[in-house]
Parts: C-alpha cells; structure tokens; sequence
C-alpha cells in the first residue's frame, strides 16, 4: 500500500551551494538520503516530493556546511498481509514467478501460480498447465494477494510471498475466462429453470 506522509527533518547545506536555490539543494540532499531506503515503519521510500518550510542555517564549531530543517512529502510503500496487488511478472524460475509489485518483487511459488497443475517449460520460459492449457510467461499482467512479508534493511533483502490461488486471483486473461464462464452458467442456469 502507498501512504504519503510529512515529515521535517535535517539536512547540511555544503559551502558551494550557499548561492543555490535552498529548496532546490534541500530536495536534492534529502532525495539521496532516502529515497531507495527501507524505514520500519513507513516502508520503502519511493519519493521525496514538496519541500518546504526551509529554516534558516546554524552553523556548528569545525563544520563549514550550514544546517536546516526542512518539510517535506514523502511517498511510501509498506507491503501488507491480505492486500491484493497488480503486477507483472518479472521472471520466471523452476521453483516460481517473481512478480513486480511497486518499488519491490514478490515470489509466487509454482504451487500458489493457480489451482491447476503447471509445469515449468524452459524453452518458452513459460509456466504451462496441460488439464486447462493456463500459461503464465514474463511480462503477463496478474492480480495476487500478500501471504507473508519479511521487511529488511534493503529492497534486496525483503522477502515478499504472494499467491494467486484465490477466486479472482491470477493472470488477466485467466481472470476475465472465468468471469465469462460463470456468466455463462448463470444465464445457462436461468433458462433451463424456466424451460421446466
């Protein structure tokens, strides 16, 4: 999920810059020092955005840079149990999907890709079912829900497990199949009922 929050914070002005637009540095500096970065509790750090309310400079014995607090936006995504997420499918191995969910990757292991059994063709690369002739490759768009996340200190390290067992769940395509054939057993349904 992405959350914007406001926050102030600190930031060193360097003596080259003293002629700069201070907004301008200030969005600068605070974009390398977050943006990319995993916090606790906000999540991954997406984008540093609308900075404002820059105070004047301190300056601090044996250091030439100045130093401001400035506000800011920053937009964050913090990955949680049960959210349904869209993606893409970024890459396919033996063991499962890796999907693209924002900022991060999540695995989606063969046996949670559907309720069908699929095998892995590496040729195509391709997750292939025989029964119902389901396929998934890279690049296909999916739905997916969150089963479990393990938040580390980098994007890198942070395990994300998803699933795309669930009604609803899946490939795009696998989706918009099944809505139309319940559709179809509906009206099916409806008309033998009256036919009697």
């Amino acid at each position: 999920m992405y959350k914007v929050y406001t926050v102030t914070d600190t930031f060193k002005l360097p003596p080259e810059h003293f002629g700069d637009d201070l907004e301008k540095v200030a969005a600068d500096v605070l974009r390398r020092r977050y943006e990319g970065t995993i916090d606790r509790d906000m999540g991954v750090v997406v984008a540093i955005y609308d900075v404002s309310s820059v105070s004047d400079g301190q300056i601090y014995p044996g250091d030439p840079s100045t130093h401001h607090n400035a506000t800011f936006k920053l937009l964050a995504f913090m990955p949680t149990v049960e959210e349904v997420v869209a993606g893409e499918v970024s890459e396919l191995v033996e063991f499962g999907a890796f999907v693209r969910i924002g900022p991060m990757e999540g695995l989606v292991h063969v046996s949670q890709i559907a309720n069908d059994f699929l095998s892995f063709d590496k040729k195509v690369p391709a997750f292939i079912s025989k029964k119902t002739g389901k396929n998934l490759k890279k690049g296909d768009a999916v739905l997916a829900k969150i089963s479990t996340v393990s938040m580390k200190k980098t994007v890198k390290d942070s395990k994300i497990a998803l699933t795309m067992k669930p009604e609803g769940l899946g490939k795009l395509e696998w989706i918009t199949a099944g809505k139309a054939r319940r559709e179809k057993e509906t009206r099916g349904g409806s008309s033998r009922k009256g036919k009697k």
